[in-house]
């Protein structure tokens, strides 16, 4: 038996497409190693969103060569893609490694096939960023490993952020063709699938590079009317792009689930303009506001990004306050990493990296307010909630992700594994964990 394993870093894409490339090489014979097991092959899909993130991938390339010394190694992802000159290096040192652009990154399952026969065509390329990319995407669904699947539909950015290296990594925005989008959903629900979070690098770019024009929304639509899963999630989705019939479509009756989550960066205008961000901090007061008068039960979720070149105590202030402000449920805080090949790499009045922690530590306590606040504000309402497959390791206890993204505890609950339930939160642990009580299987 040939085996491999997959060390993944990084996003929910780069997670569907390691999930793809397993359940591929499964098909071909390949068994699915043990972390601390030796492998035949080691896949790294590397991550570089940031330097820690790059740091990360290098690291996890060195220790699969260390710990599989006679594997073939194969390294690929945005960093290996951005800096395959570093990553090459590194691979040199296995006995057999290489490098896998992105756009070859579904074929890997069949190069790895192909390498034992050496007769591999596929050889490392940089991914041009204009418009002629194509949608690169698995030939059936991609089910993983846990309760809830994830599709991508989208791939690659035109926005160019100042402080983003994905564009360069990914390309430009292409979709996934609305009938493929069908036939995977219905995949998925023949499965035994109940929710499927619809993913990409920016997903409200979706359609608008298809031969017939479309957009997210009459995705979105024709998703809602055809229903063929039971309910649909957005990994998340910019400020600029929910619309009044998107927020509509997470409304109680229809299919998308009543949970958003948004990209906000920084709450100081000049900050966005120096991020090269399309809306200002007024636009985004009014989408929230919005948002929370249609669905009171919605659940928001933000990512910052802390210390952006020249952000002074006061542009910092503006972000804290604005999401103190605002009925947000959770955030994502990120501190600011230059990364070479963007425009904010060469930005001048960097903020000292004391700062930056001091800075990130004091959202992430607001994070914990926010939390708090929209947990309690859950407590013995009514709410659907999927039941996961797995036990919670510390409790033995099963949970349910609730459709406004809310995590509750269940008692015997086991012979409801993947199901749809009506719940009721209705105390919390001393660790704000909720209990929830199951009222009946929707």
């Amino acid at each position: 038996m040939k085996t491999f394993y997959i060390t993944t870093l990084g996003c929910k894409v780069n997670q569907y497409e390691s999930d793809g490339i397993a359940l591929s090489l499964e098909r071909q014979g390949w068994v699915k190693g043990k972390k601390k097991e030796l492998s035949d092959v080691c896949i790294i899909n590397t991550c570089a969103v940031t330097s820690k993130a790059g740091m990360q991938s290098r690291q996890a390339i060195r220790k699969a060569i260390r710990e599989n010394p006679d594997a073939t190694i194969i390294a690929t992802g945005c960093h290996a893609q951005t800096d395959p000159d570093q990553i090459r290096k590194i691979v040199q040192m296995a006995q057999q490694g290489q490098i896998i652009c992105h756009k070859d990154k579904t074929q890997i399952p069949s190069h790895i096939t192909a390498l034992c026969e050496n007769t591999s065509p596929l050889r490392f390329q940089k991914t041009d960023h204009s418009n002629t990319n194509t949608f690169h995407s698995f030939d059936t669904a991609v089910k993983g490993d846990m309760t809830r699947a994830y599709l991508k539909i989208q791939d690659g950015c035109n926005a160019f952020c100042t402080y983003c290296i994905v564009p360069y990594a990914r390309g430009s925005s292409v979709s996934m063709p609305e009938k493929q989008v069908f036939h995977h959903l219905n995949e998925l629900n023949d499965a035994g699938f109940k929710e499927v979070i619809l993913t990409g690098i920016h997903a409200g770019m979706y359609g608008l590079d298809l031969e017939k024009k479309s957009s997210l929304l009459q995705l979105l639509e024709k998703i809602n009317d055809q229903k063929p899963v039971h309910r649909i999630r957005l990994s998340s989705i910019e400020p600029g792009e929910i619309n009044e019939g998107i927020i509509n479509l997470a409304r109680p009756g229809n299919i998308l689930c009543d949970h958003f989550h948004i990209p906000l960066q920084s709450g100081d205008d000049d900050i966005l303009k120096k991020m090269k961000r399309p809306y200002d901090v007024a636009y985004f007061k009014d989408m929230i506001h919005k948002l929370y008068d249609t669905i009171p039960t919605v659940g928001i979720g933000v990512d910052t990004l802390i210390g952006f070149p020249s952000e002074t105590d006061k542009q910092f202030e503006n972000t804290y306050k604005l999401i103190e402000s605002l009925p947000i449920s959770y955030l994502h805080v990120f501190p600011f990493s230059a990364r070479k090949g963007t425009a904010a790499y060469h930005f001048d009045h960097k903020v000292d990296a004391t700062v930056i922690k001091d800075r990130c530590a004091r959202m992430r306590r607001l994070d914990k307010t926010k939390r708090k606040a929209f947990l309690e504000s859950n407590l013995n309402r009514t709410l659907q909630g999927l039941v996961q497959h797995t036990a919670d390791p510390e409790t033995g206890l099963l949970k349910a992700v609730t459709s406004n993204y809310l995590t509750v505890f269940l008692n015997n609950s086991h012979d409801l594994k993947g199901k749809i339930v009506d719940l009721i939160p209705e105390q919390c642990d001393s660790q704000m964990n909720p209990m929830g009580k199951i009222i009946a299987e929707s």
